[in-house]
């Protein structure tokens, strides 16, 4: 046995290597240029120099979309879990696990409610690294417990969505959430409440084909996917090839399928007026104006 080559050598190694965190740095996806990541984080997740929008976690958009932080977590009604006992490559009851484990909470929406400039609003988010933000019942549960919340306690409702659309795990009870969500939406606008839609990247299938459409005012993060098959799928059905920049944030603002394109700096600023406009509040601050006093 070589003691020098296997033994002193590696505790050398061991020795001098530098312990560095795994996410030091973190690649742009648009220009491939490594960005450290406290740059990143304090840059809300938008990268400084390309200003490209990388996905953010549901507590961190909720933590940064209320007033001091400060929000009322919502509670939401347990479903079966794994209810046709699913299983392709592994058991869906297993990915569930990993899923839960990685993002630490229970689903792919979550929910709160709180102050957002002064104003009481209800904030449902869909986090992407939760299976794909794919819609299941937990997730459909989750809609319908914020949309009644809202109704409930008289707030606007906003949707921060992102989804790769219907979980296959669960099948036609996936799909059976589309039309329980757009009944809920409509609950919403019989209260007479706002519904204003977030469009994150990616927001695809089903998703976009109930309650991420249904909204009073949509929204879209700069270069965010937007539609419902991708692009490669039209692509291939079509036989053609598509314009540059489709399905993409700033062309369907063009083309009139969501209203505005907001980056993500200014995009609660933006929902609080949204929200004072729709409901008819006074800016935060706002003084009525007294008549000047009659000179004697």
């Amino acid at each position: 046995m070589n003691w020098i080559n296997n033994i002193v050598r590696p505790k050398i190694r061991s020795f001098l290597r530098r312990e560095t965190p795994e996410n030091l740095w973190i690649k742009c996806p648009e220009t491939g240029s490594l960005v450290f990541y406290k740059d990143v984080e304090a840059n809300q997740f938008v990268i400084p120099s390309s200003g490209y929008h990388m996905r953010i976690s549901a507590p961190q958009r909720l933590k940064g979309m209320f007033d001091n932080g400060e929000f009322e977590d919502i509670a939401v009604p347990d479903v079966q879990i794994d209810p046709l006992k699913f299983r392709d490559e592994r058991r869906y009851i297993d990915r569930l696990k990993d899923a839960r484990t990685k993002t630490g909470f229970q689903d792919a929406v979550k929910l709160g409610i709180g102050r957002l400039e002064g104003q009481m609003v209800t904030v449902a988010v869909q986090d992407f690294d939760f299976m794909g933000g794919s819609l299941g019942m937990a997730a459909g549960e989750a809609v319908v417990a914020g949309l009644e919340m809202a109704v409930k306690r008289e707030t606007p409702f906003i949707m921060f969505a992102a989804s790769g659309g219907a979980r296959m795990q669960e099948g036609i009870l996936s799909l059976m959430q589309l039309p329980r969500t757009t009944v809920a939406v409509q609950m919403l606008r019989e209260a007479k409440k706002p519904y204003i839609v977030v469009l994150t990247n990616p927001t695809t299938g089903g998703v976009t084909a109930s309650y991420a459409m249904l909204g009073d005012v949509h929204i879209a993060e700069p270069g965010a996917l937007i539609g419902f098959a991708g692009p490669r799928v039209i692509e291939q059905t079509i036989r053609e090839k598509l314009p540059a920049g489709f399905q993409r944030a700033e062309y369907l603002a063009e083309h009139g399928m969501v209203d505005m394109v907001v980056h993500r700096h200014k995009i609660r600023a933006t929902l609080a007026e949204l929200c004072r406009l729709l409901t008819k509040q006074p800016a935060p601050g706002a003084q009525q104006q007294l008549p000047m006093p009659a000179h004697a």
